[in-house]
């Protein structure tokens, strides 16, 4: 093991203080309203850094680590800056309706307002294809984190799945949003702390400050292209449709930052902190991964290379700190997801399987006892991600390939042009894209955009030809679309 008993004790304490806020929380929330949705009381700031530390896990230093090592710069253009832009660009629109439709229509999950804007069939395809789809995706965040800690510690991969997962698992259960945001706030400093620890280190390293630009004169010369293949820039735009539909809210999780918040000018300033975030901070964080291939030359697995470089550059008693910014990273994540997946659980899905649940007496204890179930699912996919694909495959080829299809209905189904999108086009939609994800895997197409993006092409090109070729809508949903385009206070 490297770790000695300093980096045991800061660990340790990092652990400490999510349980405590989980504890804490636990007396704050006291409906499901407060569990999911904090009441509807998310100060902007806080629903920022928490919209920012949802949008990103351990899998950054694991997956997107073996991409800056192998291809450089091209990772901030495909993931970061259209994430950034993607946020920044629909500021004022997306935040504002998720913040309406609660004011309007009182709903603590993103999809419950589905049933009106189409019907019960397609609310009920969405719920139950997008609680599958993140299981794996949550389970390859859990994954990621089992390699660094493998890697740096020498820990094999179960006990570093189930520690992270097992303590993430108690804090939200017990704290609910709340805790959720809380232990996001504290893991995004620490998360700070630790990046800014290895960025120094690393420079130094390297000769000082000047290093921030010659690395690029000693790296081969497509490390510093903004798109080197197969990140070429098609499938940068392909990753901004999916970036676009996910951090707008087709991320259940991050649509719950905005719904969360108390008026639309909060939603929309948190929309803007967590761009900004995103085309600044990981020019930081990546600074380390870029430059690892000159510390550390013909590493036979990158998908290692950031674990190896901590043991490379940092003293004893530091890794510690740093191992709990990775931490932070993936908690952040999943922990936001596990939340919002139990919100839909307990509010969408629940009550059309059993009667029981429409007019639920413990709605609290539901919700704990779907949180708490949930994530050990998630657990369990993580111990198995090889069989998946791998940690890369997991979060790219499934979650990207699969999220378009069910995002599309979710967000465009906000938007007055496409009110006479109705149930029919919704489903096709979403029925065409996974069977075009099921024909991709079984085919070679040779290209990495059309592989990740074609099941959303597909799903896209249904639903905005209706869209833009049908002008009627039925009553109910007129009234959806009027409510949404008027403000509240």
């Amino acid at each position: 093991m490297n770790f000695n008993l300093l980096d045991l004790a800061v660990m340790i304490l990092f652990f400490l203080s999510m349980i405590l806020v989980g504890v804490w929380s636990y007396f704050r929330s006291r409906s499901s309203d407060d569990y999911f949705v904090a009441g509807g009381q998310l100060p902007w700031w806080l629903a920022g850094v928490s919209h920012h530390v949802s949008g990103h896990s351990g899998a950054v230093f694991v997956a997107y680590a073996a991409v800056a090592y192998t291809h450089g710069f091209t990772m901030y253009m495909w993931w970061a800056f259209p994430v950034g832009v993607a946020i920044m660009i629909s500021a004022k629109v997306f935040p504002v309706y998720w913040v309406r439709l609660r004011k309007n229509f009182q709903i603590q999950s993103p999809l419950e307002y589905l049933k009106t804007r189409y019907d019960l069939p397609t609310q009920q395809i969405m719920a139950w294809s997008g609680v599958i789809l993140k299981v794996f995706d949550v389970g390859a965040k859990w994954a990621a984190i089992g390699v660094l800690l493998n890697v740096v510690g020498d820990i094999p991969m179960m006990p570093g799945i189930l520690i992270s997962g097992i303590v993430t698992l108690i804090y939200v259960t017990f704290g609910g949003l709340w805790g959720v945001i809380i232990t996001d706030f504290i893991q995004f400093f620490v998360q700070l702390l630790g990046s800014i620890v290895m960025f120094v280190l690393v420079i130094k390293k390297l000769g000082g400050p000047d290093s921030i630009t010659g690395i690029w004169k000693q790296l081969p010369p497509e490390h510093s292209q903004l798109f080197n293949s197969p990140y070429t820039a098609s499938f940068v735009g392909i990753m901004f449709l999916l970036y676009f539909l996910s951090y707008n809210g087709g991320g259940w999780s991050l649509a719950t930052r905005y719904i969360s918040s108390p008026s639309e000018r909060a939603a929309s300033k948190a929309a803007w902190l967590s761009g900004l975030l995103y085309l600044i901070w990981p020019l930081i964080l990546f600074f380390p991964m870029w430059a690892a291939p000159l510390i550390l030359p013909g590493l036979a697995d990158p998908s290692t290379s950031y674990g190896h470089l901590m043991l490379e550059i940092l003293p004893q008693g530091m890794i510690g700190l740093v191992i709990a910014s990775l931490f932070a990273a993936t908690m952040g994540m999943t922990s936001s997801d596990v939340n919002t997946i139990a919100a839909v659980i307990t509010r969408d899905i629940l009550p059309v399987v059993s009667k029981k649940f429409i007019n639920d007496k413990h709605p609290l204890r539901t919700a704990r006892i779907t949180t708490f179930v949930f994530t050990l699912a998630t657990i369990i996919v993580a111990l198995n991600y090889q069989r998946f694909g791998g940690v890369l495959g997991l979060i790219v080829n499934w979650f990207g390939a699969l999220l378009g299809p069910t995002a599309l209905p979710l967000l465009l189904g906000l938007l007055p042009r496409f009110r006479s999108c109705g149930p029919k086009t919704a489903i096709i939609s979403i029925v065409a894209g996974l069977l075009t994800f099921v024909v991709t895997k079984n085919i070679t197409l040779n290209s990495l955009a059309l592989e990740v993006g074609l099941p959303t092409i597909v799903a896209a090109a249904i639903y905005l030809t209706v869209g833009f070729t049908s002008r009627t809508a039925p009553e109910k949903v007129d009234q959806l679309m009027a409510a949404l385009q008027k403000p509240t206070v």
